[in-house]
């Protein structure tokens, strides 16, 4: 494949604007952007007419499964679902088996998606209750961030230790990434449930059961921290209208506190359980369309920070158990960018602001060098979207290893016509191609 290439007839979306220009991409960087960018006399030449041609999307939250549970995904799998969906680059959080808790572990992860991955990588450091010490030893570009749960969701991983939550918000060297839920509140919760229905509990359940007051407790006290010690905190996954009240609009670079909504939160509520049960159990729960509705309107306002997936996939047999016994989470990336686009369809936001919660923001916040922005001398990290040709979603174009979405049968007014990264197309049309093209994050 050569080397160059040259996007032609596009319209760029970057930085909050549009413009018209062609691109002229050289050896995996953004070499000109401007009418004639294709007089150098490249060979491959992508005609855009029609379409957005956006950075691709960074996703800072998801569960590629690897090492120890890739019956459910890997890295080859997930990433190739990634780039059909218009992702460029995923940060891979620490719930895997063994856990991501240590830095010989951190490297080994590096290593598995060497190769393998086709989008751009890196990887949370988790935080238990007793590696306080690795946590102050890891260094930028070791990790992209410290993972925090303040809440029990999936694997022993909670940090419930008063005393090592306040040395982790005191001395962490990076960035520190919380899912917020009290899991007292919770397990109160769930006792109730069980009271009532026994071992059959209702899936509709799950948000008062994964409660707006469990989640509120949780995330409040993340937000005291971080303001006691002045840390970098990004609160992952927030799911309701109270907790918004705890952060401030305003662009994400001026913040040292910032917050991420999920496509999913965004695009259903608590009326979806009826028709797909466990398909959207997920922690923290999705909850009612007011909270939705609260959601939406702030990622207008720029209160939201960042719109992520939280890709955690599970076997169809796993999630067809009962309540207690189906795990939380669902398959994501194939779709997360086509799900945000239908807000801006509906007028919701508008396709810059879809831009910056997608990428812009995450590079910012997390300091990702040279990516997450259309600009010279910048990787090329671009996704090609088609506004106006509908995607279908059916099992039989699925690219999950899990095979199934709690989307099939729903029809998206866009589609990704092309994804590129660093520089080469991954995929194509409805295809991906040949290349492995994933490359290490590198940050600032």
């Amino acid at each position: 494949m050569s080397t160059n290439l040259v996007i032609v007839n596009g319209r760029i979306v970057n930085d909050g604007e549009i413009i018209e220009a062609d691109l002229l991409i050289k050896d995996g960087r953004i070499e000109k952007i401007g009418p004639h960018a294709n007089s150098v006399g490249s060979t491959t030449i992508l005609d855009a007419k029609g379409a957005w041609v956006l950075p691709g999307m960074i996703d800072d939250q998801v569960h590629f499964r690897e090492p120890g549970l890739t019956n459910k995904g890997d890295m080859a799998t997930e990433s190739a679902a990634a780039v059909a969906g218009g992702i460029t680059s995923f940060m891979e959080m620490p719930n895997v088996k063994p856990p991501t808790t240590d830095l010989d572990a951190l490297e080994d992860k590096y290593a598995r998606a060497a190769g393998r991955a086709r989008a751009n990588y890196a990887f949370y450091l988790g935080a238990t209750n007793d590696n306080i010490d690795q946590i102050r030893s890891v260094r930028p570009g070791q990790a992209c961030g410290i993972k925090v749960f303040m809440g029990a969701s999936t694997g022993a991983m909670l940090v419930d230790d008063e005393q090592v939550l306040e040395g982790i918000f005191a001395d962490s060297p990076l960035l520190i990434a919380t899912h917020c839920e009290d899991t007292p509140m919770i397990k109160a919760n769930e006792d109730a449930a069980r009271a009532k229905y026994g071992e059959d509990v209702p899936m509709a359940e799950h948000p008062r059961i994964r409660s707006e007051e469990a989640c509120y407790k949780s995330s409040s006290l993340a937000v005291e921290l971080a303001q006691r010690h002045d840390s970098r905190l990004h609160v992952l996954h927030l799911t309701t209208a109270k907790e918004l009240e705890l952060f401030k609009p305003g662009p994400a670079s001026d913040k040292r506190i910032t917050v991420e909504a999920c496509v999913h939160h965004l695009f259903f509520d608590e009326s979806d359980y009826g028709k797909l049960g466990a398909g959207i159990k997920c922690n923290p729960a999705i909850k009612k369309a007011s909270d939705r509705e609260a959601l939406i309107a702030a990622v207008a306002d720029d209160l939201i920070d960042v719109i992520a997936t939280d890709h955690a996939p599970h076997t169809a047999e796993e999630k067809a158990q009962s309540y207690f016994k189906s795990p939380a989470g669902l398959p994501l990336v194939q779709h997360a960018l086509l799900m945000v686009l239908e807000h801006v369809h509906a007028g919701r936001f508008p396709i810059t602001q879809a831009v910056r919660k997608t990428s812009h923001s995450v590079a910012d916040i997390f300091g990702v060098q040279e990516r997450g922005y259309i600009r010279e001398g910048y990787f090329a990290d671009l996704v090609l979207v088609d506004p106006d040709r509908p995607t279908r979603v059916s099992s039989d174009n699925l690219l999950y290893k899990c095979g199934w979405s709690p989307l099939e049968g729903y029809e998206f007014r866009s589609s990704i016509r092309a994804t590129i990264v660093n520089g080469q197309l991954a995929w194509l049309d409805g295809q991906l191609t040949s290349a492995i093209l994933g490359r290490r994050l590198a940050f600032g």
